[in-house]
């Protein structure tokens, strides 16, 4: 790693007050039941983001079925990836009022309700709503979650557990872009989006497996010892974290204050409802009622604390800025992944490769290198000499040259190749969660990484609908290509600039420092 959890998190305190014992951490914490949390985030990449690398099939049946424009046809699969990450941020507020696994569970629902919906369709229009925003919606619910909850059963080992985790995208790419097409050409593309809707409500089983930690098993975590080399440009990373570290005494103090008078409303209600059991019984009932939704007010108060304090509060992530600068990278970098696999089964069409490409698909290949792409990154990073920031780095050079040269390939062997590279490189996509909570720590991490995910989507929104209209004027997509590599290249430069400007600044010394 580039910087530890202690010089960046957020869990700073008076350790006298702990005590100069350590704390026995959880069994569960890097095994045990952390390994069903993985088995669970990786059935939800099949079935969530697996499902989106397959759109292309469906796109094609579309254009087919509504004889609509490139571009406007693009929209039904670039809102359902993109709703799913959007959301992001807005999904942080139900997981900090409802936990993971409620969050995951109705979200599960909803995007099944999506898929069935979708399935009665009698125009374009018709599929932005539900498989756009309904499917996307959901699909944002158990996403987010997912991939939280292996950050905080994971340790000592969380690039790679993030990794095999969110392989599931590469084997629901290739498995889900396989059974879509025999969907579609057995039974028809609705009642493929019905049966697909169906197997969707399996991820209600994967957010059930959801079992949160209790808070003290979060608290031990920063006892945990975590052995790693620090750099310079770990340094340079570490003070852009400053003022996040010192704005999150302020957070817990006034969540401390929060919880002392919730604590008052609550002994209040049982107060009353003690003294209306010995005055009468007839009140007794909306007595309970009036306890339930003090709970539940609570509960929603606490809940929007915690996220507004994270967004625009004292402790706002927005004061750090290399995090900052990850967002403008996330905003160009998505579009350049999802474009090819929406478009490259027009790109192959035209090429006239249909044959070659129907023996082994090119999004086929791209999904399973991907996958041996996410595995190997996580294993490197975690790798006490190596940077995690550095692969990260190297992973994302590798995957906009790719981009770059794309439309340079017209034959299918050359196509293949840039499209390995893509899913290979493209195997980066495991260590944002730990990049994000190496800048913000992992009490913040829901809120951040929901943050990204939602710039990711805001550049997955607007990328395949892009593509298909530059399409439409030019008959080509080489410019679509071209434009969202050097977009992306734009934010790769921001996320290389900023430990820059970083180290021109001297270091501020911390309250903590001040004091020793």
């Amino acid at each position: 790693m580039y910087a530890s959890r202690e010089d960046i998190g957020y869990d700073f305190g008076d350790d006298s007050k702990v005590g100069s014992k350590p704390i026995k951490p959880n069994p569960n914490i890097d095994g045990g039941w952390a390994w069903m949390i993985v088995l669970s985030s990786f059935l939800v990449h099949i079935l969530i983001m697996g499902s989106q690398m397959a759109l292309g099939i469906l796109n094609m049946e579309w254009l087919e079925e509504f004889n609509q424009s490139r571009g406007l046809t693009a929209w039904v699969s670039s809102l359902s990836m993109g709703i799913t990450l959007i959301v992001g941020p807005f999904i942080g507020l139900f997981i900090s009022m409802c936990g993971c696994r409620k969050t995951a569970i109705i979200g599960g629902i909803l995007n099944a309700l999506g898929w069935i919906l979708s399935a009665y369709a009698s125009d374009v229009h018709y599929l932005f709503l539900t498989f756009g925003v309904t499917a996307g919606v959901g699909s944002g619910m158990v996403y987010l979650p997912a991939v939280v909850m292996v950050g905080q059963y994971f340790q000592k080992r969380r690039a790679l557990a993030q990794g095999l985790s969110t392989t599931g995208t590469g084997f629901g790419a290739f498995l889900m872009t396989a059974l879509l097409k025999y969907l579609c050409t057995e039974f028809g593309w609705r009642n493929a989006m019905f049966i697909q809707g169906a197997i969707s409500l399996n991820l209600c089983v994967c957010g059930a497996l959801m079992r949160p930690l209790s808070p003290k098993d979060i608290v031990s975590e920063k006892y945990v010892v975590k052995s790693n080399s620090e750099d310079n440009q770990a340094k340079a990373l570490s003070h852009s974290a400053e003022t996040i570290k010192s704005n999150g005494v302020l957070s817990e103090e006034l969540e401390k204050k929060e919880d002392a008078r919730n604590e008052e409303v609550l002994d209040s209600v049982q107060h009353t409802e003690t003294g209306g059991k010995s005055r009468s019984g007839r009140n007794m009932y909306g007595l309970r009622v009036l306890k339930t939704v003090s709970q539940l007010m609570v509960t929603v108060r606490k809940g929007f604390a915690i996220w507004y304090s994270s967004y625009f509060g004292a402790a706002s992530l927005f004061t750090n800025r290399v995090f900052v600068a990850f967002i403008i990278w996330a905003l160009f970098a998505y579009s350049s992944f999802v474009i090819p696999f929406i478009h490259l089964p027009e790109i192959v069409k035209q090429y006239n490769l249909s044959s070659q490409n129907n023996i082994f698909p090119l999004t086929s290949i791209i999904a399973i290198v991907h996958i041996f792409g996410k595995v190997i990154l996580g294993i490197i990073s975690d790798l006490p000499c190596i940077s995690t920031w550095n692969v990260f780095l190297m992973a994302n050079f590798t995957l906009v040259t790719c981009i770059l040269t794309l439309p340079l390939m017209q034959t299918y062997i050359s196509l293949a190749v840039v499209c390995a590279l893509i899913g290979f490189s493209s195997g980066y996509f495991s260590l944002m969660p730990v990049v994000t909570e190496d800048l913000v720590g992992i009490k913040h991490l829901a809120n951040a990484y929901g943050i990204i995910i939602c710039a990711n989507g805001i550049s997955a929104l607007f990328g395949p609908p892009f593509a298909g209209w530059v399409y439409d004027i030019t008959h080509k997509y080489d410019f679509s290509f071209y434009i969202s590599g050097l977009l992306y290249m734009v934010g790769i430069i921001f996320l290389l600039l900023q430990p820059c400007i970083q180290k021109k600044q001297p270091r501020e010394k911390s309250t903590e420092e001040a004091q020793v």
